[in-house]
């Protein structure tokens, strides 16, 4: 099982990325040993995830919401919250 998640950067920010151990990887993310994006943007919360059942899938809805403008990310965590 896959995840695709959501980051809030401390500078209010938005990371996007996909992972196959959730946990793990925000905490290396908050560690500094997550990607690049997030080493010079300090994470603070994770806002969304969701499961994905392949590798293949996750990088494709990775890349459909990271072409999203910001507007659009937030309204979709606030209506996946619901």
């Amino acid at each position: 099982m896959w995840h695709v998640y959501i980051i809030l950067c401390e500078d209010k920010s938005l990371y996007t990325g996909i992972t196959n151990n959730l946990e793990r990887r925000f905490r290396q993310h908050v560690e500094g040993k997550g990607g690049e994006y997030t080493r010079s943007h300090k994470p603070v919360k994770l806002l969304y995830s969701e499961r994905v059942r392949t590798k293949t899938k996750a990088l494709k809805r990775e890349l459909q919401i990271k072409s999203w403008p910001r507007d659009r990310k937030l309204n979709f965590i606030k209506i996946s919250k619901r």
